[in-house]
């Protein structure tokens, strides 16, 4: 995916802060998928390729925290909407602490304002106040870039992954997929 076609696509430029459903990568992505769409219908395409019918979760546990590794954020994306799962991405390679970490990520996934930027919170977010929305279907959630600062150690890193851990495993007791994967800057 090409950082300027995006950079410049006007509905991305004119949609940026408006609202909408889910975060701005995910629009982005959305666009994408609808270009794409647009495009196989163009050509007379049939929309069931062999890519399209492989279930890129098939090695991968239903409730746990991994490292990317080999897969993209966009298959990881199109594998979530395939399966109508929620898909969180937060690209954390600018924060240098760990408030900012949490800040980009409450940022990232749309949390509320009364979201208290500490770890505790973070895990009532991702298990709680899900909940309480109602039934969920599952989630793949991107943790990109988490950065290797003197003021974000391992320690701190180990933390987040936890918390997020523990969401896994919350998730996990009421058998919704909950999956995360993250890399670090």
């Amino acid at each position: 995916m090409s950082d300027n076609t995006y950079a410049h696509d006007p509905r991305v430029a004119s949609d940026l802060f408006a609202s909408g459903e889910g975060n701005l990568f995910q629009r982005v992505m959305q666009m994408h998928h609808d270009d794409q769409q647009r495009e196989a219908a163009r050509r007379g395409e049939a929309n069931s390729s062999n890519e399209e019918a492989m279930d890129l979760f098939a090695t991968v546990r239903s409730n746990i925290v991994q490292s990317i590794r080999a897969f993209r954020v966009q298959d990881l994306a199109d594998e979530a909407q395939r399966l109508q799962q929620h898909f969180l991405y937060a690209y954390c390679a600018s924060a240098q602490t760990k408030q900012e970490v949490l800040e980009t990520i409450a940022t990232s996934f749309l949390f509320p304002k009364h979201f208290g930027k500490n770890y505790d919170g973070l895990y009532d977010c991702l298990t709680d106040l899900v909940q309480k929305a109602g039934e969920q279907p599952g989630f793949v959630i991107v943790l990109d870039g988490l950065p290797i600062a003197q003021k974000f150690d391992k320690d701190g890193r180990e933390t987040l992954l936890d918390v997020f851990r523990e969401a896994s495993e919350y998730w996990g007791e009421r058998k919704v997929p909950f999956r995360v994967f993250y890399s670090f800057a």
